[in-house]
């Protein structure tokens, strides 16, 4: 707890609570101490002054980091000038834990008292434990011992060498494919002989021969003698 600052009995509580809930997960990667209410059993000496972080990360006898949660009352101008902007001095990661409605205040404290946070994380009660979510990562900030030790070195990048050019295949001249020998030549048609018509020579028309009259027949025997009057009437 903060020396200069009493906090309500409600909020004391979610704050021990969330100290204990974070010991549990820093501890996959630290030996992890922790000051939770009145409790001052692991100090830490920032340049002439000894203070008592929420949370100190070490790895063996090695300093790694510091953690302190805030809640909703504690954030404020005075608890940023006497815990925050000191233990940013102390050449190791600094997190800060605040309530989610707390996060653009903290933000503007540390600026105000040139707190350098390394990152911020805000909080929300739940039932299994808390809601945890980065809110600020400041990319220049030291990474904690422990990821320095452990992350993988990145293998140094070497210059590809330039991909060797295509190389052309030879072209190769196609054979030219002998000439076709020429056709021969026909034999030429001899022109046809135009034979000049002579005009047919009508042969004059015979002279009709004169239609000769047909003779007159004989004059007729004379018409028989008319049949001789009978003789006296009949009686």
């Amino acid at each position: 707890m903060s020396p200069i600052f009493v906090r309500p009995v409600r909020e004391q509580l979610e704050h021990d609570r969330l100290i204990r809930y974070l010991q549990a997960r820093y501890r996959r990667k630290f030996e992890t101490g922790i000051n939770v209410g009145d409790e001052q059993a692991v100090p830490v000496k920032i340049g002439a002054g000894t203070f008592f972080p929420d949370l100190v990360l070490t790895d063996g006898k090695k300093l790694a980091g510091l953690v302190e949660v805030e809640t909703g009352e504690s954030v404020n101008n005075l608890e940023a000038m006497a815990q925050w902007a000191h233990f940013s001095r102390a050449r190791v990661p600094f997190h800060l834990y605040v309530p989610v409605q707390g996060f653009d205040a903290a933000r503007r404290l540390a600026a105000a008292n040139h707190a350098k946070i390394a990152e911020i994380w805000t909080y929300r009660a739940a039932m299994d434990g808390f809601d945890l979510v980065r809110m600020f990562h400041d990319g220049a900030a030291a990474p904690l011992v422990s990821e320095r030790i452990t992350r993988p070195k990145a293998p140094p990048v070497t210059a590809k060498p330039a991909p060797p050019a295509p190389v052309k295949p030879a072209v190769v001249a196609k054979p030219v494919p002998a000439a076709k020998p020429a056709p021969a030549a026909k034999p030429a048609t001899p022109a046809p002989v135009k034979i000049a018509k002579k005009p047919l020579v009508k042969a004059a028309p015979k002279a009709a021969a004169p239609v000769k009259k047909p003779a007159k027949p004989a004059k007729a025997v004379k018409k028989a003698a008319k049949p001789a009057k009978a003789k006296g009437r009949s009686r």
